[in-house]
């Protein structure tokens, strides 16, 4: 089994995926269980309601709610249509395709949501499945959906899902992680030879953009799990700190790319690339190493986090006076060392405004 299948598998058996499953089981019975006694006729169409239960539940409230309400609405507007057609031509073998047409049409305004399929599906089963009896299967069709999105948001509400932040801050650790090792591995492959033979810095790069919307969605996820959400409430798992902690990692992974591209232009003299100066490779190194550790301690408060601190500042200092010597015998002021030692200065700032 691949990394990608059991990954997945794993998220599916997951204690969020579980209570979600045990909550749409338990949604599904009691709208069952009420269905069957609704009054009038809407009894006669109990199998509506653990539909509703079902479409309403998902992994948070305010996607619960929307979702419910949107189906609600993309059913009421299909059946307005079909019973249109019932009290003007009724249905015949143009008149419903022809609402089933519409409603399609109808449903990719984008006002429904998650219920624009219902557009076009609920005029199609009012009129080919209602028949003679439109009105008593429009209101039982509804009723009975009602009965379920309602069943579905009162058991989600009772046994409200966790909220999403602690997922939202691994993920964050995660990024931050990525960053440390990449801008490793770019010190270790400058120090391993000049030019650097080792290239996989310059793939992983262009990852760090695609990790960064990841982990942005994972944050903005958690965000949307704790709206409406009792145990969200007085502000726990405020997610606060969790967006200025993202907010600086994309800063650094900005500034980390810029190094990558800068350095790969130099190696391969790319167009507009600029050539670095062989005596920077060693202080170029260090610094990166020593940056890239204070990156990997970020939310660290040790002794040891403070040394690594103090070693980055230093490292950067002495590429930062290589630098000026390297342009003072070469006579070029311009060049790619003068830009990664302003990035590496800058992710030190970054890293010193979060402390």
């Amino acid at each position: 089994m691949s990394g990608e299948r059991f990954e997945s598998l794993k998220a599916a058996l997951g204690p969020a995926r579980l209570l979600l499953a045990a909550k749409a089981a338990l949604a599904v019975g009691i709208a069952w269980a009420v269905a069957l006694h609704m009054p009038g006729v809407t009894d006669e169409y109990p199998y509506y309601a653990p539909l509703g239960a079902l479409l309403s539940m998902y992994p948070t409230l305010m996607e619960s709610m929307k979702s419910g309400l949107q189906t609600l609405l993309g059913l009421v507007t299909g059946i307005a249509l079909a019973l249109i057609v019932v009290v003007t031509v009724g249905p015949n073998w143009w008149t419903i395709p022809l609402v089933a047409g519409f409603g399609v049409l109808l449903s990719g305004t984008g006002w429904f949501g998650v219920g624009r399929e219902y557009v076009p599906i609920a005029a199609l089963f009012v009129l080919v499945i209602g028949g003679q009896n439109s009105d008593d299967y429009s209101l039982g069709y509804v009723s009975q959906m009602a009965v379920g999105v309602v069943v579905g948001l009162a058991v989600n509400l009772l046994i409200a899902p966790g909220t999403l932040t602690a997922v939202a801050s691994a993920r964050i650790s995660g990024f931050r992680e990525q960053l440390a090792a990449h801008l490793h591995e770019i010190g270790e492959a400058v120090s391993d030879s000049w030019p650097p033979e080792r290239d996989g810095w310059v793939r992983d790069a262009a990852a760090l953009a695609d990790t960064s919307r990841q982990v942005r969605q994972a944050l903005d996820e958690a965000d949307t799990s704790r709206k409406g959400n009792p145990r969200a409430m007085r502000g726990r798992h405020d997610t606060s700190e969790a967006h200025d902690r993202l907010e600086a990692l994309e800063l650094i992974a900005v500034r980390i790319r810029d190094i990558s591209e800068v350095l790969a232009d130099a190696i391969w003299d790319r167009p507009g690339g600029l050539g670095l100066n062989p005596t920077l490779a060693e202080p170029l190194s260090a610094a990166c190493l020593r940056v890239a550790d204070c990156i990997a301690l970020d939310e660290d408060d040790s002794t040891a986090a403070h040394e690594a601190r103090e070693s980055a500042a230093r490292a950067v200092r002495v590429l930062l006076e290589s630098v000026n010597q390297a342009a003072v015998d070469s006579h070029q002021a311009m060049g790619p060392g003068v830009l990664m030692c302003m990035h590496l200065r800058r992710i030190l700032l970054l890293l010193k405004a979060r402390e």
